[in-house]
């Protein structure tokens, strides 16, 4: 509780009625670091969806069906708990009250969801919750080869260029890092559950990238043996090069980009109605990936085969953590 009170001091000065905290991170991803987890941060929630909107006289937790014991259970005592599928926090809160965000950490889209037009919403682009000092991934990025991915990454890129064409568009903003991913055919360490690499790209007309990543984790390999035309830009850059570009018309990500690039990105260009493509054309897998899905279903059926015959054999009681931890131990094993 002493975080929060701290906050509400902040909010105090800067003459705001609330804060909206987040569980993504900047990248939007589901499952995050440890560091970066601000919500667990500031309420001890630790499920992977919700927010939390601290006032000055409440505090509110925002979370779906599948938390509601959960987030009673770690922040009931401090929180106001709100189930988000029955409850919109504009049905809650009191129109007139101006809420801080950082801008970074929301897009246009989830904001209009949630709060419509009836709050005086606040960019605060200093970060007001101040997490565990940011341990860096050490990961470097790396290729998956085609032969796992059943494409190659100049194939798909000839592709996405067609949508750029017959959009009449000159830029494409890839601002998921699960889409480029795909395109590039790259993987990283990122992320706890998933190899998804946190960087961003732009994509021009012309076929050439501009990727946004911490350059730390590109290896000379990674673009050595690239038949793509990429230049690698350090990610604390992208402000700088999204405001300087020079663009008519630009396709983004209305899921994933956030408010503070699109601010910048309208005052350059023309927003294209048409959404990043990439979400349909991986939406269809290849011949490959269905091969690979089958194969991966056989490898963790053998897991679960090897679990259950452990749980019908143990002579000892077993809690679901218990459960838990042995089918992880069985799935492992597996590549």
């Amino acid at each position: 509780m002493e975080k929060v009170k701290k906050l509400k001091l902040i909010l105090k000065k800067k003459k705001l009625d609330g804060y909206l905290i987040p569980k993504n991170d900047e990248f939007f991803s589901e499952y995050i670091p440890e560091h970066n987890d601000r919500l667990k941060y500031i309420s001890n929630f630790s499920g992977s969806y919700g927010f939390a909107l601290i006032l000055k006289n409440k505090n509110y937790l925002f979370v779906d069906g599948r938390y509601t014991i959960q987030a009673k259970s770690q922040s009931g005592k401090n929180f106001n708990i709100i189930e988000i599928h029955k409850k919109q926090p504009w049905k809650v809160l009191k129109h007139k009250i101006k809420i801080g965000f950082n801008p970074y950490c929301f897009t246009s889209l989830s904001l209009r969801r949630h709060f419509k037009n009836y709050f005086t919403l606040v960019p605060i682009y200093k970060d007001l919750i101040i997490k565990k000092e940011k341990k860096e991934s050490n990961g470097k990025f790396y290729f998956i080869k085609d032969n796992v991915s059943g494409e190659s990454s100049k194939s798909k890129l000839k592709k996405v260029l067609k949508h750029l064409y017959e959009d009449n568009s000159e830029f494409l903003y890839v601002s998921a890092p699960e889409n480029v991913a795909w395109l590039l055919n790259i993987r990283g360490k990122d992320n706890p559950y998933s190899p998804i690499p946190n960087c961003r790209l732009i994509l021009k007309n012309n076929g050439k990238i501009y990727l946004f990543a911490n350059k730390s984790k590109i290896q000379n390999s990674l673009l050595k043996n690239n038949p793509l035309k990429i230049e690698v830009i350090n990610e604390n850059k992208t402000d700088f090069f999204l405001k300087n570009i020079n663009c008519k018309k630009i396709i983004l990500d209305r899921l994933s980009c956030c408010l503070a690039y699109e601010r910048i990105i309208k005052k350059k260009a023309i927003i294209s109605n048409l959404n990043d493509p990439i979400y349909k054309m991986k939406s269809i897998k290849n011949d490959t990936e269905i091969k690979n899905f089958i194969k991966s279903h056989i490898l963790d059926g053998v897991a679960v085969i090897k679990f259950l015959y452990w749980a019908k054999n143990c002579k000892k009681n077993i809690t679901e953590l218990d459960a838990e931890k042995k089918l992880n131990f069985f799935r492992k094993k597996s590549k």
